[in-house]
């Protein structure tokens, strides 16, 4: 990680872990820019209500305003059920199935070359031990981040403090945090989580796991 002095971008969704990892920095007492990539999916008017929220509740004066970063992809996606909202992954189903093909390309090339622009070292996601997915892996986020760099003769670090840890693990650091206004799921209802896919149940056990009831961090 940088020293709490440096500044530091951190991709944020509306989910629990780059939740976490936002609030953690802002409480280091780092200038923190949260970054959120809007690509056209299905569930990103609920996701960024619930960020809108979180933000709020973790406001500090060394926290800057969200950054909105556009890198439309439903041209990319078609029919896919992360753009049409039908046949998304359920509960119960692998990590896997939840895979959308070079959605981290797209993440953080907008993401490093915004920090190089701005003049700000790094940028932080919150992917975890479990992620099982081509582009989330060491060898390949060094080497998007070495491409992008030599692109425009940069040097933007993307760190992954996360990437050793377990979603539990990563709840019990959050403990304190506002996690109530935190939102993961694939298919919204009224912008309300619907309680049936892959995300939601992922949430649902990752806060029992950690015995955090009473409507702490849960919805």
């Amino acid at each position: 990680m940088t020293e709490p002095a440096d500044p530091i971008a951190v991709l944020v969704s509306g989910g629990l872990d780059s939740a976490v990892l936002l609030a953690e920095q802002v409480a280091a007492g780092r200038t923190v820019y949260p970054l959120y990539v809007r690509g056209g999916l299905y569930w990103e008017a609920a996701e960024m209500e619930h960020l809108g929220r979180f933000l709020s509740a973790v406001a500090a004066p060394n926290l800057r305003p969200l950054h909105v970063l556009e890198a439309p992809a439903r041209d990319l996606y078609g029919d896919h059920w992360a753009v049409t909202g039908r046949g998304v992954p359920a509960a119960g189903t692998a990590d896997a199935a939840v895979y959308l093909p070079g959605r981290n390309v797209l993440l953080l090339t907008k993401a490093i070359l915004w920090c190089h622009l701005r003049g700000v070292p790094a940028v932080a996601l919150g992917t975890l031990a479990a992620n099982p997915f081509p582009d989330a892996t060491p060898a390949f986020i060094e080497s998007l981040a070495r491409v992008t760099n030599e692109a425009v003769g940069g040097l933007v670090r993307v760190l992954r403090p996360y990437a050793g840890l377990p979603k539990s693990d990563v709840l019990r650091r959050g403990a304190g945090f506002p996690l109530e206004h935190t939102f993961s799921c694939l298919r919204p209802v009224d912008g309300r989580p619907c309680g049936a896919c892959n995300k939601c149940e992922e949430r649902r056990q990752a806060l029992a796991e950690v015995e955090m009831i009473n409507g702490r961090g849960r919805r």
